[in-house]
Parts: structure tokens; C-alpha cells; sequence
């Protein structure tokens, strides 16, 4: 029987191997995409090339031509991934490569660009349309102007006016382009002009549903908008405005017909006078530092940016350093092998993780409201303290919620780091004699730092931008008595950097910028040392 095995395995020839594969375990060559695939790659690819097409087609209309290149660059390089055989790590890396550099490097890049100008409330647009914007808010109607019967015409979601001088001359024009003579209008019988072909007239309740657009329609008579304008409050008669601030070309001014003021370009993105006075409306222009020079020499911003530079590191350092002591005595405390129902414990220390810090911000604010709180009302007997109005006690109250919002974190990962430590380093120190305490400092202290560290840091990272507890618990107040900016005694950089960027009393997006660089780079420096110091990375396997 062995022999007859032995001749017939010797006759047989050679197996195939695994399945896709050939003789001697060869792979051969096979489709990498069924049939599914290839039809959701190319409808997807579709859908991307659409959604590409159109805004190929809008920046070419903006003369957006470097974005316009860069998008079809982009555009052609993910159809070349996703379309050639093989490079299956690019197809896998190709997304997240480009949301990366589109909502991290791009956004970081465009943030340093805004911090080197002057980018914000009345300093938003180019020099062009400040001065279209000057010349349309200073339009004031002309004593005794003519009387235009007009009507209001709908060209595709744009209005436009056609109108009827008193001489009879029919024009049509929007706020885009300026009145052109027609001759194929439809005219009522008093000679009026009423219907335009390509146009829809818009009826009288119509007019009524689009009050406030058909106010604000502005046509120019010409190209040059000092030779004034139409506007109609009823939809039925037009008068001619012209602006009180006459722009001249040629010397870069604007001059006030009433007063007889020039202002002249002050080379500071707005349009100046010999005492001072400015238009409301400026431009954006390339300031160098000074948003940086600015943030330390104005005596309006320099006095609260360092109590809010203090505050900031006091409130990140004094964050994780208690939520660490937190956290990490309950971990050991619910680390002993002998506790009953430490599971359940477990679960009642992490509950505060589990809402969002947004929401008990909220809750927080309610409950230590100095008048209806439940926190004065029922455990104080109706006392009052203000929690959230007083400069110190809404320190102390900021760093109450975050510590309770920031312990349960810590419990959780030094419970982990507790139940990783060699055990039979502890037993040999209690066989030497060594008491708890002894332990703890010598021995389970340095190794949780040596793990722990890196999560320190990233906490300090994180506390020092944390901007939901500051600013839904107090906003960031009370507020600096000596300053007119909206900056108070509990804003951390990062609420007082939204303040200056989005605050009512005036957007100043560069200044902002600025400001979030220089904390960007306070963390960085943070955290390298840091990382330097303890030389954590290199210790953890």
C-alpha cells in the first residue's frame, strides 16, 4: 500500500495552488474591480467631476485663475488615481491627503495671510468696491428731479427697471448694468412702458412680497455712478440720485459737493481728510506686524491681553494638574482588587464624560445663577453669590465645572495605566518594607508620568484652547471696566480671539489672526519642550 502511494503521488502532476493563483503558488493576474466597483467609481467620479465642472466654471467667471488652476490640477489628479490599474495606497490616502490640506494646511496658511492685513469691518473688499460702496451710500435724490414712470421687471431672480423719461424714451437697466435705450417695449396706452421681452413684469403684489429688494435696487444712469442713479420706493415712478461724495479718478479723492471736504487715500486702506476724519468704508491692504505690534502697544488691548495671557496658563495649568490629582486618586482608590461594586462606581465617575461640555456649560450656568440657582436657592438657603458676575469667584467657578467636566478623562486613563504596572515590582517593594505612600511616590508615580505624560500635555494643549466651558458659564465675563473691547476677567486667547474676530462692537479679522498665531505658536513651544523635557516618545513602546 505504501508503494502504491508512492507511484501514484509521483504520477501526479503538480496541484494548483490557492485560488488566483498558478503553478508553483504563481498569483496570477486578476481584476482588481468587479463590476459593482467600476460602476460606483465611475458614479462617483461623476459626481465629482460635476461638482468640479461648476466651480471651474464660477471661478473662470470671478477670474479666479489661480484657484481655477489649482482646482483642475487637483481635479485631474484624482481621476488619474482612481482611474489607472494598481496605486491602491493612493486610492486609500488620495481623501484624506486632500481634506488635510484643504481644512488644515490651507485654512492655517490663509490665517497667517489674514494676520498681515487689515482684514475686517469696513476693510473687507478691494479698493474698487470701497469706492462703488462710498459713492452708493452718500446717494441723496435731486431737488426737483424728473419723474421716471417705471416698471419692475424679473430677469431670471435679478430685478432690473424699465423706465419712461418725461420726454417718452423707454431704458431698461439693473443694478449691474447701467440704463440702455429699447425700442421693442410694450407700452399701455399713456404711452408707459410695461413689458419687455426676456423680462417678467412683476405685478403689484408681487412688488408688495420683494418690497425691501425693489427699495434697494439702484440703477446707474451711466457707467460713472456720479452721473447718478434711479431708485423707486413704489415700483411705479423713479427719481434720480446722485452721491454727495464725488470720486475723482484722476486724483484718487472723494470731495463732500455740500461741505467742499477731500479725502485723499491715507495709504492705510481708507479714504482720509486733512482733520482726520475717515469714510466708513475702506479696503483690505497688507499691514506687515502691525496686528502683532498692535496687540502689545495698544493701550486699549495690551492691559486685558496680559491679564488674559496670565489667566489662560493659570487656567490650563491649574486644569490639569487638579484633574490629574482627581483622577488619578479615584483611580486608585477604585483599583482595589477587594471593592465590591467598583464597576458601578467606575460608571458613576465617567458620567460626566459622557455629556457634551457645551450642554453642561449651560446647565452649570443655570445652576449657579446668583438669583434663581439652584446652588443659592437650595443649598445655600437663598443666598446670594455671585458665581459668574464676580471677577474671582468666576475664576473659581469656570475652574469647578472644568475640573468636573475633566476628571473623569483622567480616571479613566490612569485606571488603565494603574492596571498595566508590573505587580511584582510593588510586592518587592512591600517585602523591603516600603509603606504605601513610599510606593506610590517612588515607584508608581515616575512609571504613570513616563505613560502619562504625553496625555498631560495634550490636556494642557487642549484646556488651553477650551472654549466651550469659558464661554457658555460666563462669556467670558465680567467684563474689563478699562477697555472698550468686549474682553473680560474669565476669557482664555481663544474667547477673546473670538471676540475680536466676531464681537458686535467691530470684526477685525486680522488682528484676530494674529492673535490665534501667537497662540499657536505659545502651545507649540509649550509642548516641545515639554516632549524635550520629559522625553516621553521616546520611552513608551
Amino acid at each position: 500500500m505504501n508503494g502504491e502511494s508512492t507511484s501514484t503521488r509521483g504520477a501526479v502532476a503538480p496541484a494548483a495552488g490557492p485560488q488566483g493563483t498558478g503553478r508553483g503558488g504563481r498569483r496570477r493576474p486578476t481584476s482588481p474591480d468587479g463590476m459593482i466597483g467600476i460602476v460606483a467609481k465611475i458614479l462617483l467620479l461623476g459626481f465629482v467631476d460635476a461638482i468640479a465642472a461648476f466651480a471651474l466654471f464660477q471661478l473662470a467667471i470671478n477670474d479666479e485663475w489661480l484657484v481655477l488652476v489649482i482646482s483642475l490640477i487637483v481635479t485631474i489628479g484624482i481621476n488619474w488615481i482612481y482611474l489607472r490599474r494598481g496605486g491602491l495606497p493612493a486610492k486609500y490616502l488620495a481623501p484624506g491627503i486632500l481634506f488635510l490640506l484643504l481644512f488644515q494646511v490651507f485654512a492655517m496658511v490663509f490665517s497667517t495671510y489674514i494676520a498681515f492685513t487689515n482684514y475686517g469691518d469696513g476693510h473687507n473688499s478691494s479698493k474698487e468696491d470701497a469706492i462703488r460702496s462710498i459713492q452708493l451710500s452718500a446717494l441723496e435724490r435731486v431737488p426737483d428731479s424728473p419723474q421716471y414712470a417705471a416698471t419692475v421687471l424679473d430677469d431670471g431672480g435679478e430685478l432690473a427697471l424699465l423706465v419712461t423719461d418725461p420726454d417718452g424714451n423707454v431704458s431698461v437697466g439693473s443694478s449691474e448694468e447701467p440704463l440702455e435705450p429699447v425700442e421693442s417695449a410694450q407700452l399701455d396706452s399713456t404711452g408707459k412702458a410695461v413689458g419687455l421681452d426676456g423680462y417678467t413684469t412683476l405685478a403689484f403684489g408681487d412688488i408688495l412680497a420683494r418690497q425691501g429688494d425693489v427699495s434697494d435696487l439702484v440703477v446707474p444712469l451711466s457707467d460713472n455712478l456720479d452721473d447718478g442713479t434711479l431708485q423707486t420706493q413704489d415700483g411705479s415712478t423713479a427719481y434720480v440720485f446722485k452721491p454727495r461724495l464725488v470720486y475723482d479718478a484722476a486724483a484718487d479723492t472723494f470731495t463732500d459737493v455740500n461741505t467742499g471736504t477731500t479725502y485723499t487715500d491715507s495709504g492705510e486702506g481708507n479714504f482720509q481728510a486733512e482733520d482726520g476724519s475717515t469714510l466708513g468704508v475702506g479696503w483690505k491692504i497688507n499691514v506687515g506686524f502691525d496686528n502683532f505690534v498692535r496687540a502689545f502697544t495698544d493701550q486699549n488691548l495690551r492691559g486685558p491681553l496680559l491679564s488674559v495671557i496670565l489667566w489662560t496658563f493659570a487656567f490650563a495649568g491649574i486644569s490639569v494638574a487638579a484633574t490629574f490629582a482627581l483622577g488619578l486618586f479615584l483611580a486608585i482608590a477604585f483599583n482595589r482588587a477587594d471593592l465590591k461594586g467598583k464597576r458601578v462606581y467606575r460608571i458613576l465617575m465617567i458620567l460626566p464624560y459622557a455629556f457634551p461640555a457645551f450642554l453642561s456649560g449651560l446647565v452649570w450656568s443655570g445652576l449657579m445663577n446668583a438669583e434663581f440657582g439652584f446652588i443659592n436657592n437650595a443649598i445655600l438657603g437663598g443666598a446670594y453669590i455671585p458665581w459668574l458676575t464676580d471677577p474671582i469667584l468666576s475664576k473659581i467657578s469656570v475652574l469647578i465645572v472644568n475640573i468636573w467636566l475633566g476628571y473623569p478623562y483622567m480616571f479613566l486613563v490612569c485606571t488603565g495605566a494603574l492596571q498595566s504596572l508590573p505587580e511584582d515590582v510593588e510586592e518587592a517593594a512591600r517585602i523591603d518594607g516600603a509603606g504605601a505612600w513610599t510606593i506610590f511616590r517612588v515607584i508608581k508615580l515616575p512609571l504613570l508620568l513616563v505613560s502619562l505624560a504625553p496625555l498631560l500635555i495634550s490636556s494642557f494643549a487642549f484646556n488651553f484652547n477650551n472654549f466651550n466651558v469659558i464661554y457658555m458659564l460666563t462669556g467670558g465675563g465680567p467684563r474689563f471696566d478699562d477697555t472698550n473691547l468686549d474682553i473680560g476677567a474669565t476669557d482664555i486667547l481663544i474667547t477673546m480671539v473670538y471676540k475680536v474676530a466676531f464681537g458686535g462692537t467691530g470684526r477685525d479679522y486680522g488682528l484676530a489672526s494674529a492673535l490665534a498665531i501667537i497662540i499657536f505658536i505659545v502651545v507649540g513651544v509649550i509642548s516641545a519642550i515639554s516632549f524635550r523635557k520629559t522625553k516621553a516618545l521616546e520611552e513608551i513602546n
